[in-house]
Parts: C-alpha cells; sequence; structure tokens
C-alpha cells in the first residue's frame, strides 16, 4: 500500500513566470494620471523678463539709468579737474542709489501684499 504524493511545488511552476520588473533611476516613474513636473508653457527669454519686470515696478530702471549717468558724468568732471562739478555728480549719484534702493524695497512689499491677496 503505497501512495505517490505530488509535491505542490510542480502546480507553481506550471504557472507563467513573471519577468523581473526593471526599474530606470533615470527615467520618472510611469504612474497614471500623474505628471512628476509641471510643463512649462513657454520659457520667458531675457528681453520678455526685463520688459515685464520693467512694468511691474518702472522705477528701479530709472534709478539704475540716474545713477550710472551721475557716475558717467562725476568721473568724466574729475578727469577735466571740475571739482565742484564731480563733487555734485558724486552726490547725485548717491542720491540715485538710495531712490534705486528705495524702489526696489517698495517692489518687493508690493508684490508680498499682492501674492497674500
Amino acid at each position: 500500500m503505497v501512495t505517490a504524493t505530488t509535491p505542490a511545488v510542480p502546480d507553481q511552476l506550471s504557472k507563467a513566470v513573471t519577468p523581473p520588473v526593471v526599474i530606470d533611476l533615470y527615467q520618472p516613474p510611469a504612474i497614471e494620471g500623474f505628471v512628476p513636473f509641471p510643463v512649462p508653457a513657454k520659457e520667458e527669454g531675457y528681453k520678455e523678463k526685463l520688459i515685464r519686470r520693467t512694468m511691474e515696478n518702472p522705477f528701479v530702471p530709472i534709478g539704475c539709468l540716474a545713477t550710472v549717468s551721475a557716475l558717467g558724468f562725476g568721473l568724466r568732471a574729475f578727469l577735466q579737474g571740475q571739482t565742484q562739478q564731480s563733487q555734485r555728480m558724486m552726490r547725485a549719484r548717491i542720491f540715485a542709489q538710495g531712490f534705486t534702493v528705495v524702489a526696489i524695497l517698495t517692489g518687493v512689499f508690493a508684490s508680498a501684499l499682492r501674492s497674500k491677496n
């Protein structure tokens, strides 16, 4: 009375063997309905960014232009030996720099208030 028993392992081997999952670390995961990084609509170039920022706060470029102009005229007067004119232009440069700093700070506070609303 010898009975033959079959092991349970052959039943598992009869099923299809699935290949191992290969993970590519250089690609984002493929999840249905999930976008890992938002795709920007359009890259903003230097010219577009400059125009947009100038429209947001026009006093900053005006202050920068005034600072550079006062510096240039002051250096020219210094080289020509006009010490009084040179001193006035250097004082004007300091005033223009202060104006530019105040314009930048005003723009920062205005954008902070705009982002809260």
